[in-house]
C-alpha cells in the first residue's frame, strides 16, 4: 500500500487486530469474523501502481470503478460554466485512491458538508458530502469532484491548494463505497460510455483538443 493508504487503514487494522486477538483467546471460531475483516481492509486500502499514459493529448480516469453516466451540465462550484462530465461509480470493491486527471496545479478545494446518499441516487449532485477539485492547466479548467456514498464517510486529501500535480498522481482517497466526477471543457473529445469500467490514473477517458502547451 502507499503511505498515504496505509495511514488511513491503519486504525481499522489496529481495532481488528485487537478484536480478533480477544475473540481468539475466548472462542477461537468467533475471531474468523473479525480476521476476515481484517483481510477485506487490507484489500480495500490496496494502492497499486499504474502505468501512466504519456501521450500529452489523453487525459485519464481519476477513480476506479464504472462509468455511469456521460453528459454535459453546469459545474457549479468553480466554472460556473457548462462543462462535459465524467461520472464514476467506486463500489466498496475497487480501489479507492484518487489520480490527477491532467497535469495541473490546484487552485482551489471546496468542500460541501452533506447527506450520504447511495452515490447512485440522483440526488447526491446536490445533496452528499463532497469535495471539489479545481485544476489549473495550460488547456483550460479541469474539475474533480469526490462525493461521498452511503458507506463512504469520509474524504481524505492528500494534497492542497497550490501544489502541483502530474497526470497520474494520487491526491487523495474516499473511503468505503462512493463517486468520482471529473469535469472537461466542451471541446475535448470523451473516449469512454456509460458501463465501461475504467482504472484511475491508466484509463484514457478523453482527449484534449490540440490546443494549449
Amino acid at each position: 500500500m502507499n503511505y498515504s493508504a496505509a495511514k488511513e487503514a491503519r486504525p481499522f487494522l489496529t481495532f481488528l487486530g485487537v478484536l480478533t486477538l480477544i475473540a481468539f483467546f475466548y472462542l477461537w471460531w468467533l475471531a474468523l469474523i473479525p480476521m476476515l475483516l481484517f483481510g477485506y481492509v487490507m484489500y480495500f486500502f490496496r494502492d497499486p501502481e499504474r502505468e501512466i499514459p504519456t501521450d500529452p493529448q489523453d487525459i485519464v480516469s481519476a477513480a476506479d470503478g464504472k462509468v455511469i453516466a456521460v453528459d454535459e451540465l453546469v459545474e457549479d462550484y468553480f466554472t460556473k460554466a457548462k462543462m462535459k462530465r465524467v461520472a464514476v461509480f467506486l463500489s466498496v470493491f475497487d480501489v479507492h485512491v484518487n489520480r490527477s486527471p491532467v497535469e495541473g496545479k490546484v487552485l482551489k478545494i471546496h468542500h460541501h458538508a452533506g447527506e450520504f446518499l447511495d452515490a447512485r441516487d440522483p440526488e447526491v449532485d446536490v445533496k452528499n458530502e463532497a469535495q471539489h477539485w479545481l485544476l489549473e492547466t495550460s488547456r483550460g479548467a479541469v474539475v474533480v469532484r469526490q462525493i461521498a456514498g452511503l458507506i463512504a464517510r469520509r474524504i481524505v486529501a492528500w494534497s492542497q491548494e497550490g501544489d502541483s500535480l502530474a497526470k497520474g498522481e494520487r491526491f487523495g482517497m474516499i473511503r468505503f463505497g462512493s463517486r468520482t466526477d471529473l469535469y472537461l471543457p466542451l471541446d475535448c473529445e470523451i473516449l469512454v460510455e456509460v458501463g465501461q469500467r475504467v482504472q484511475g490514473g491508466t484509463s484514457v477517458v478523453a482527449r484534449w483538443k490540440d490546443r494549449g502547451v
